[in-house]
């Protein structure tokens, strides 16, 4: 009989770096989500109503992307409550749909 104790199979393993990159996947839409519903309720009208509907109703950054010309189209004016919360709104979606920026030669030395 042997006397060796196994240790634990370990479940975790290449977990850590998975779960953050959700965690942070998620708390990215959280906010982008917060700066939608924010622009939302700034609005008024039908379409406004509809539209905080659609970003309540957002279970993903893809849902927030389609509205984002109706909200940027109800937010158009010069007044510069609206355009503070356009720019926010360019700022989260820039944050959360960034391209990839193609690598430089300084990138790799």
């Amino acid at each position: 009989m042997s006397t060796l104790t196994a240790a634990p199979r370990d479940y975790t393993a290449g977990m850590p770096g998975d779960r953050l990159a959700a965690i942070a996947a998620r708390r990215a839409f959280v906010s982008l989500k917060l700066t939608f519903t924010d622009a939302a309720a700034a609005l008024d009208g039908a379409q406004a109503q509809w539209l905080r509907q659609q970003v309540r109703a957002a279970e993903e950054p893809v849902d927030l992307w389609l509205l984002r010309a109706p909200l940027f189209s109800q937010l158009a004016g010069s007044a510069p409550e609206r355009r503070q919360l356009r720019q926010r709104l360019r700022r989260a979606i820039e944050a959360v749909f960034a391209e990839p920026q193609p690598s430089t030669m300084f990138a790799t030395v």
